[in-house]
């Protein structure tokens, strides 16, 4: 008799693995691009020359390391929006200045008053389903006496965002609006506590239950010791955790347009390193939205001031913000909404 119950324990495992199995299997071949030429169309207006221009203002020292609520940080929030302004990509009616003010009081005892700046393109069928690319624009600021000016931590950041921005908008100009609303989101104090993005996911602009997905970009522009010998690389992290699908169409897109090193060791659970709960797709993750960090790991001029512009490694840049442009555009242009389930 307990010969016949291990055996029929042992059938119903394989079974049910089986079935895991073959849910794995469908998931995977649901997810697939019908317009590729489209998408490398716009993909490849993503180039190192812009990102190098746009690096190199925003950890420009004019900004004295961009501290929340110091007066250099607020000019490089006057930058970012008048920058989407400048491609007439517009601000959500409820903010014509793009700003949202993260008040002092959501904010560590000693600073000041600061801002989220959000831009975004309004959705041709689901206008109400939004897709989040987000970086942070916050760096150290001034310590003793030296500038720290953060080219990869988040210049590199709000870069990549920028450089999507215009390729969706060029896409849109030509009749090609994403299916879903693209909201480009920089938000502040992060380097302090990930304080901007906690009030916007508190106070959001665009109904949170509606947000379809956060992509968060911390650090992409340097290599770190661990891929000195193949800097093709990127940290995904986070992507499994609320939606199994959001997984899979990350590595579909990187198989379809770049052929990154999808590196998943700060993806584990145990990682001491924690940095799931580090960045700003976290506040997201709290409300169940699927999220994914994309983040290249730390380096020797991590947080110092010697993070400059050209420590970045431009093309590897490139390469990255196209493997998020084209998550994005999935995610976007999809006829089914991104599902929040774990299979």
């Amino acid at each position: 008799m307990k010969v016949l119950v291990a055996s029929a324990l042992i059938l119903v495992g394989s079974c049910a693995t089986l079935r895991h199995s073959k849910k794995i299997e469908n998931l995977k071949n649901s997810i697939s691009y019908d317009n590729e030429s489209i998408v490398t169309q716009y993909l490849n207006t993503i180039n190192t020359e812009d990102l190098k221009s746009h690096v190199e203002e925003i950890s420009s020292d004019k900004y004295q390391g961009r501290m929340t609520g110091e007066k250099g940080h607020n000019d490089v929030c006057n930058y970012i929006r008048s920058y989407y302004d400048s491609l007439n990509i517009k601000a959500p009616e409820s903010h014509p200045d793009y700003y949202q003010k993260v008040p002092k009081e959501a904010l560590p005892d000693d600073l000041n008053e600061s801002q989220n700046v959000i831009a975004y393109i309004e959705g041709s069928e689901f206008p109400n389903e939004y897709i989040y690319i987000t970086a942070h624009s916050d760096h150290e600021g001034i310590v003793e006496g030296k500038i720290y000016p953060g080219a990869d931590d988040n210049g590199s950041g709000t870069a990549a965002v920028f450089e999507m921005a215009e390729a969706f908008k060029k896409a849109a100009n030509d009749g090609y609006r994403p299916k879903r609303s693209v909201v480009f989101l920089h938000v502040t104090a992060e380097e302090v506590g990930l304080h901007g993005s906690r009030y916007y996911t508190d106070n959001p602009i665009f109904p949170i239950e509606n947000t379809v997905s956060t992509l968060n970009i911390d650090m992409i522009g340097r290599v770190d010791k661990r891929h000195k010998d193949n800097e093709d690389y990127i940290y995904v992290i986070g992507a499994d955790r609320i939606s199994t699908e959001l997984h899979f169409i990350i590595q579909e897109a990187n198989s379809s347009f770049v052929n990154l090193n999808l590196d998943y060791k700060y993806n584990e659970e145990n990682d001491h390193n924690r940095y799931y709960y580090r960045s700003d797709h976290y506040n997201f993750a709290l409300k169940n939205i699927p999220v994914v960090f994309f983040f290249n790991g730390e380096h020797e001029d991590y947080t110092k001031p010697t993070d400059t512009p050209d420590k970045i490694n431009y093309p590897l840049l490139a390469k990255r913000t196209k493997l998020i442009f084209s998550t994005a555009w999935y995610l976007a242009n999809s006829p089914n909404r991104l599902k929040s389930e774990i299979i």
